[in-house]
């Protein structure tokens, strides 16, 4: 019954003042009926789904199920993989959590707010407060929180993150508003019909700011392949070693199952992952306290690989604000007249972008005459409209407003261009003003100069782009002389290679262009969505920076979006990276901090690769002869604690400002394969000599241990260089550890003396490892580099 009641309540419909909005029993009364816009998900995992999903994997099932096997045979000693495997875990799941509140509180600051009208006074509300029936006003940048309806005045709306079309569509008063668009320009009021999960804002949100189901990262998704194409190696060959040894060998059930568990820990890169995902996580929390919000955690690694990066020209290159510096009257009737009619226009237009708020604080003396009509400015039509007394006047890009008429100006308008202003045309239009080109003439009353000062910082900023080989593309919707000027001042590369995007028809033109020019002026909004395609089909990794609903096509299909939180809501809801003050030179910190993740995951998953390499061959090796694998549990344990667990993390974590180079996996493999071929080798070496000498099994385990821990420790000084103080402290700590765990600890790990001839054969083996390690390497060198064309 109460359900029936909430049901009703809901769908009557309600007459709320656009004026006054809903007082406060009425917010308070939908409140409690949960008429409230709440997001149905949220951009990050929840708790529990952090826990279910560092606690319940599928290598964590076939941990639990060694486990039991080792239990049933009372192989206790042999259980100390297990106590690793659950610190693993838990430092996950304390390192998600942690990223988590970090990122969840940053994404509560910068959530998305909203003007609403209570009692009669304005407030600036998250939008999850809002509550059904709310009356908002909406401006250009808005996004537009929850399904409604306009009551107050008219605006226009773009619906490409629904429909996919660019179209801008007028929206007047009764007209419906879908959540997830976004306002253009104008200003009205509108009132709430549909919020929280009755509307399409929660599955827009997320979709904007979460990666794609099956959109990984080249690391993560290599990572992803690696682990399952390992999962499905280390059964038969786990099923084949048990019954090769149970069946064939006619070895105890403890003796099988422990040298079967063996093989299977050493195939299984347990902390690979884990690694990769804590490493992701800290970046995360050190980019949060730098003020950038990261929606997507793939842009990390994307953003290091970038190399053409797209900036807008006002927001990017140049601070937000807009500055009226000059004009020049074209009147003959005088200048003071000029300045006046100016004024009039300025004043009358709502102040719904950065030109109209400095036109007005520049032309501040008006008549007082009052428009019949206005016409908002729209990025598609290019210039905003007014009717005042009986002529229509309209402001805006020279070649838009003045059409035919342009050459007449061309010289004067290019000598303004070319100081680095932005000309804007004031002219009486001929006529009838509609949101649509113009087609008549139009006179030219004043030439208007505007400017945005360069940001702090821009000129190192670019510096440090060109030096590390990323191509800077400027796309704007301005002159392209003047966006020209304004790049090389800000020292962009190649600035004076510029192009008016309006003269690209066809798709062979936006390619020839994207490799040919640096600026591209007078571009729409659906053309930098195309620029960005036409770079991405020339094979390059694009990030694409913007502030404005002008940005929001090109942000999306960019590989990396980078939007600045003092833009509009949409930019920042659509980009997978948010600078949160704004500070472009912010981004050569957050490059430094993806190539420090890549390159380090890289380089210490070779050492876990290692260990997979070198387990599968002689598991197989092992199966195919006949032969008890030589290793047990706790000592594969032992080996991976100190050759790849410990210094993985501390590698993992330190800086490492080399430019990413080549295929991830790729480049583990072959660093790894000349390692795990060397220990393979080895040991299997070791072992076919101990066989036919007769030497105890237990020596046998206990001298390949030393081995492998050998190798260990010569790919680790490899991996380790350059060898700092650092470095050198951590070699010695690892080296210490095993020493001590070797000598004083040696029963915890199935570590028992050596007979004198076992000792002989092992020192012998110990001896060539390094002339086996270091012409596998050239082998593996040369080989590469003469496939380097193929890879």
């Amino acid at each position: 019954m109460e359900g029936e009641k909430k049901k009703a309540y809901l769908e009557e419909e309600f007459i709320v003042d656009p004026k006054r909005g809903l007082d406060e029993s009425q917010v308070q009364q939908r409140y409690a009926e949960h008429a409230v816009n709440y997001h149905v998900d949220s951009s990050t995992k929840s708790t529990a789904d952090i826990i279910k999903s560092n606690i319940f994997t599928y290598f964590n099932m076939i941990f639990l199920i060694l486990g039991i096997l080792l239990t049933v045979v009372g192989a206790w000693r042999d259980m100390l993989f297990l106590l690793i495997i659950v610190a693993n875990t838990a430092i996950g799941i304390v390192q998600e959590l942690h990223s988590k509140k970090v990122l969840d509180d940053l994404s509560i600051l910068n959530a998305p707010k909203t003007i609403a009208i209570r009692n009669g006074i304005e407030e600036e509300l998250p939008s999850d407060r809002l509550v059904l029936d709310d009356i908002i006003i909406l401006s250009a940048g808005s996004q537009i929180p929850a399904d409604a309806v306009v009551v107050d005045g008219e605006i226009q709306v773009n619906e490409s993150l629904i429909t996919g079309e660019a179209d801008e569509i007028t929206k007047k008063e009764s007209d419906k508003l879908m959540s997830g668009s976004y306002v253009v320009s104008g200003e009205a009021r509108a009132r709430l019909e549909q919020v929280g999960e009755n509307s399409y804002i929660s599955r827009l949100t997320i979709q904007a700011t979460k990666t794609k189901e099956g959109e990984q990262s080249e690391m993560i998704r290599s990572l992803n392949n690696l682990i399952m194409v390992m999962g499905i190696i280390i059964l038969p060959i786990g099923i084949a070693l048990f019954v090769q040894s149970y069946i064939y060998n006619e070895e105890s059930l403890y003796t099988s199952i422990t040298s079967m568990v063996a093989a299977v820990i050493g195939m299984i890169p347990e902390g690979l992952y884990l690694l990769a995902s804590v490493a992701m996580a800290v970046s995360a929390v050190r980019l949060a306290k730098q003020e950038v919000l990261i929606h997507d955690m793939k842009c990390i690694e994307t953003l290091a690989r970038v190399n053409v990066l797209c900036v807008d020209k006002t927001g990017t290159i140049t601070e937000p604000g807009m500055t009226v510096y000059h004009y020049e009257s074209l009147d003959p009737e005088g200048e003071e007249k000029t300045k006046t009619l100016v004024a009039d226009f300025a004043q009358n237009m709502p102040v719904d972008n950065e030109t109209m708020r400095a036109m007005q604080e520049y032309f501040k003396e008006s008549s007082g005459q009052k428009a019949k009509e206005i016409f908002s400015f729209s990025s598609e039509t290019k210039f905003s409209g007014a009717v005042l007394g009986e002529k229509s006047y309209v402001l805006g890009a020279p070649e838009w407003i003045l059409r035919d008429d342009y050459a007449a100006y061309e010289s004067r308008i290019e000598n303004y261009s070319m100081q680095g202003y932005r000309v804007l045309v004031f002219a009486e239009y001929d006529g009838k003003l509609q949101k649509a080109p113009l087609t008549q003439k139009a006179v030219p009353i004043a030439l208007i100069m505007l400017a945005n000062p360069i940001r702090k910082g821009a000129k190192e900023t670019f510096s440090y782009f060109a030096k590390r080989g990323v191509e800077v593309k400027v796309i704007s919707g301005d002159n392209p002389v003047t966006v020209s000027a304004i790049a090389k001042e800000a020292g962009i590369a190649h600035a004076e290679r510029y192009v008016d995007a309006s003269m690209l028809k066809t798709k062979g033109d936006y390619q020839k262009a994207v490799q040919r020019y640096t600026v591209f002026g007078r571009v729409t909004p659906s053309q930098k969505r195309i620029l960005v395609q036409a770079l991405k089909n020339e094979r390059k990794t694009v990030a694409m920076t913007g502030d404005g609903v002008n940005d929001v096509l090109a942000l999306k299909d960019a590989d990396c979006s980078i939007a600045m939180a003092s833009g509009s809501d949409a930019a920042s809801q659509v980009a997978q990276l948010v600078l949160l003050d704004s500070d472009f030179s912010r981004m050569p910190s957050v490059v430094m901090e993806g190539r420090r993740v890549v390159n380090n995951i890289e380089r210490t998953a070779s050492l876990y690769i290692v260990k997979n390499i070198f387990s599968m061959l002689l598991a197989v090796f092992s199966v195919i002869l006949l032969l008890e694998y030589p290793l047990e549990p706790s000592q594969v344990s032992l080996i991976s604690m100190f050759t790849i667990g410990i210094p993985s993390f501390v590698l993992a974590l330190e800086p490492n400002k080399n430019r990413i180079q080549g295929h991830f996996m790729t480049n583990v493999l072959l660093r790894a394969l000349p390692a795990g071929l060397t220990d393979f080798i080895v040991v299997s070496g070791l072992v076919l000599f101990c066989r036919e000498f007769g030497v105890d099994t237990d020596c046998l385990s206990t001298s390949c241990t030393i081995l492998v821990a050998i190798v260990g420790f010569m790919i680790l000084y490899r991996i380790a260089q350059p060898m700092n103080k650092a470095h050198i402290i951590m070699m010695i700590g690892v080296i210490a550890g095993w020493l001590y765990c070797m000598l004083f600890i040696s029963h915890l790990f199935a570590i028992t003396g050596i007979s004198k001839q076992c000792a002989m054969l092992m020192v012998v083996f110990a001896i060539i490892t390094e002339p086996v390690l270091r012409y596998l390497s050239l082998a593996v060198e040369t080989i590469r580099s003469k496939l380097k064309r193929f890879l």
